[in-house]
């Protein structure tokens, strides 16, 4: 099309710089929409953390009942603890005394079983139901996950749908495709395996914390004192590996771009012999798509072995130290065993949120380009009594009409006015504004200045979707989509019955072709109507057009791609559809246009010469030179 702006194929926009915790934000804010549900989350979590962490000490303490009957065998039946304590003090054995002082000492009784039985059963059943607590809260999270992200979905299609033509236009597609598809995937993914992890590691940490303070005060001031070093060590990797994931994103995005235009125009990349240069390319986008991915999955992994360090060297300080706290009779076996434990299960949080980490940055990275999509601008809404003319003649007048694709002038003070009922041809060399002023008329570009009305009443403040509907509007550019025959027909009219399918597509004479095929009106069309030629991809267009049987009628170049006898055919149709409706007709084939009723020549976005055929065709002007160079082989 002519005068058309910007084009699919290009240059996207370069990512602004990430905003990790702004982002955050704001996808937690989409979590909250599920309030109860993630309440529920959180209780569920915490129940089944509190279980958790209670278990090292149950555990510790069968450790205790163990060595308590052992050493219980080592000494006489008869004697008491205090007596066996005193013994080995007068034996000058005061390691051994102060480790028998910290036991619960039964001299001659042996393992008490029947008390370790109960001890681990007890143990089993708190984590067995602490089991079924995690796994209830995983459920609900992918519950809330799963919403989230259809209403991410949801809001990314109604801002499509909102979002200005001009807007559209400054992406590739398949960049858009990229962020609607792989970047929203790529937020389920990280939200599913890290909110529910997240949750309970903090938990994890806060509850093993405070079972430590409870044991030993001292251990649990060494473990605790590891922590700073993760959180700065773990910063300052993050800083440096989040932009690389916004590369990443970036990338990813600008590579599906490429690849959806070479397989969308895949044909013309070969008859012009362009496969290596497309190869070429593909190559360096996914070159960058590499260097980015590698440096973020690289530097983003250093945090999982500096946190496996940090947790060893924390084992080794706790295990040292509580070795001497059990020498001293200080503390038990069972409660080193049960320190132990807690300062893994107080550093393994802390390691798994530094291994998610990655996972995370990657997921807000492509929410931060997902964010930024709805965050685009929007049509401005309509307003609520908003005007439209009752009943609908079609007169359409362009008053003092200018618009500009950015700083590119295109239409300056154009004036037209098409009567009720008249068709006006519109004719002019590729990049006159043509196109651009059917575009104007249905609203999906804003004036500069001036304004259009239809029956005196100025668009801007109609209602778009009541203005389009009043529009019949057939494209050079024939789009399908993929499913039956009868459904294209009928896209502009849900409700049309099976007859008035086929009279639509008998006055578009594409009725003979369809009923050859062996399924007739329910052949399915494949993805851009390919199965079909493009001539009867057109004629199919034309029908749907015939039967949304609309006031008004845009026809853009809607022969182009038609022979000559089915040209003909189908003028006669046009012209039965024109009958009584305002038309626009854009035409390069000046055969097409003769019997207009007005002839509208446009040249730089200006209108140079208007008339009846007739009076255009011996006025010496542009419209003659088209005219002689059609039909006369004149050059221009």
């Amino acid at each position: 099309m002519s005068g058309r702006g910007p084009a699919w194929g290009g240059a996207m926009n370069h990512e602004k710089a990430s905003d990790f915790r702004g982002t955050l934000g704001r996808m937690v804010q989409r979590l909250l929409f599920h309030r109860r549900l993630v309440q529920a989350i959180g209780l569920l979590g915490l129940v089944a953390t509190a279980l958790s962490v209670v278990g090292p000490r149950i555990l510790g303490h069968a450790t205790d009942i163990v060595f308590s009957g052992y050493l219980s065998d080592q000494f006489p039946a008869g004697a008491d603890k205090a007596e066996v304590v005193a013994g080995l003090e007068a034996q000058g054995d005061d390691r051994m005394a102060d480790l028998v002082r910290g036991t619960d000492l039964r001299p001659g009784e042996g393992i008490d079983f029947t008390s370790l039985a109960w001890v681990l059963a007890g143990a089993l059943v708190l984590y067995v139901v602490a089991s079924v607590f995690m796994w209830w809260q995983g459920r609900l999270t992918t519950v809330v996950v799963q919403r989230t992200v259809a209403g991410l979905r949801g809001e990314v299609e109604d801002t499509l749908n909102r979002l200005p033509l001009a807007s559209v236009d400054a992406h590739e597609r398949g960049e858009l495709m990229s962020r609607t598809t792989n970047d929203i995937d790529n937020i389920a993914q990280s939200l599913q395996q890290t909110i529910s992890q997240l949750l309970t590691s903090v938990l994890t940490v806060v509850g093993t914390l405070a079972m430590m303070l409870w044991i030993s005060p001292l251990l649990a001031l060494v473990a605790v004192l590891t922590v700073p070093v993760a959180v700065v060590l773990t910063r300052a990797i993050m800083k440096r590996s989040q932009p690389q994931f916004v590369a990443q994103w970036a990338a990813t995005g600008a590579l599906n771009g490429h690849i959806e235009e070479v397989f969308t125009g895949h044909e013309i990349v070969k008859v012009y012999g362009r496969q290596q240069q497309a190869r070429e390319e593909f190559d360096s986008r996914n070159d960058a798509l590499f260097g980015a991915a590698f440096k973020a999955q690289f530097i983003s992994g250093v945090i999982a072995p500096v946190m496996m360090f940090v947790s060893n060297l924390n084992y080794v300080l706790v295990a040292v130290i509580g070795a001497f706290r059990v020498a001293s009779g200080t503390l038990s076996i069972g409660e080193v065993q049960a320190f132990i434990q807690y300062s893994r299960q107080f550093t393994q949080p802390l390691t798994q949120v530094a291994s998610m980490i990655n996972l995370l940055q990657s997921g807000m990275a492509s929410a931060e380009r997902v964010l930024a999509l709805l965050d685009e601008p929007h049509e401005a809404p309509d307003a609520p009594d908003a005007p439209f003319p009752d009943p609908l003649r079609g007169r359409v007048v362009f008053e003092d009409v200018s618009f500009s694709y950015g700083d590119d002038p295109l239409i300056e003070h154009l004036d037209l006015v098409a009567e009720p009922g008249q068709t006006v041809a519109i004719v002019g060399p590729t990049g006159a504004g043509k196109t651009t002023l059917t575009n104007l008329l249905l609203r999906f570009y804003d004036l500069d200045g001036g304004r259009i009305t239809l029956d005196d009443v100025d668009v801007a403040a109609m209602e778009r979707a009541r203005l389009r509907e009043a529009f019949g509007v057939v494209l050079q550019d024939a789009w399908l989509f993929q499913g039956s025959i009868r459904d294209n027909i009928s896209y502009g009219a849900h409700r049309a019955t099976e007859e008035q399918v086929q009279a639509a597509a008998e006055a578009a004479y594409v009725d003979h072709f369809v009923r050859t095929l062996p399924a007739g009106y329910d052949t399915v069309i494949e993805d851009e109507g390919g199965g079909v030629s493009a001539g009867q991809r057109q004629l199919l267009t034309i029908a749907r057009a015939f039967l949304a049987d609309p006031a008004i009628l845009v026809l853009d170049e809607a022969t182009s791609s038609v022979d000559t006898r089915t040209e003909a055919l189908v003028q006669k149709a046009m012209e039965q559809l024109r009958a009584g409706r305002t038309s626009f007709v854009i035409a390069h084939r000046l055969s097409t246009i003769r019997d207009a009723d007005h002839i509208v020549v446009m040249e730089s976005g200006r209108i140079v010469e208007q008339g009846t055929h007739d009076s255009l065709v011996g006025a010496g002007g542009p419209y003659e030179r088209l005219y002689a160079a059609q039909f006369a082989g004149t050059p221009l």
